[in-house]
């Protein structure tokens, strides 16, 4: 099987409370929003929204899910110093912090914020992965 990621997609209760988390806390900006989905396109991949029960309904499981998805997504920085930044900015936005950055067990530094339907992201630095 090819080893490759184009898209990922996230059900979401409220699309437009998603999609404006998105673009005002993160600056991200849509380049496909209609037909009740919206696309980001990021750093290779396609980041998507969809609303929850069409997503299940589309995939053919009943959505009654809830709590930790287990699963995060992760935005990978340079630098302790580009962490703390992101953090700054984000707090000053209103994000929920879940977890400040701090050192963390495998060598990094990381912390955790959650997305308006509390989806949980890792901003973090990995000194052992070159971006």
């Amino acid at each position: 099987m090819k080893q490759s990621l184009n898209f990922v997609t996230i059900g979401v209760a409220n699309l437009e409370k998603a999609k404006n988390f998105y673009i005002d806390k993160f600056g991200w900006k849509p380049f496909k929003d209609d037909d009740g989905i919206v696309f980001f396109q990021l750093n290779g991949f396609i980041f998507a929204l969809f609303p929850e029960d069409e997503l299940a309904d589309d995939i053919g499981i009943v959505n009654d899910g809830s709590g930790f998805r287990r699963m995060t997504f992760a935005i990978n920085c340079r630098s302790e110093e580009e962490v703390n930044q992101m953090f700054s900015e984000l707090e000053k936005n209103g994000v929920k912090i879940v977890k400040p950055p701090a050192k963390v067990f495998w060598g990094g530094y990381s912390g955790y914020i959650a997305d308006a339907e509390d989806n949980y992201w890792e901003i973090a630095f990995n000194p052992f992965l070159k971006l």
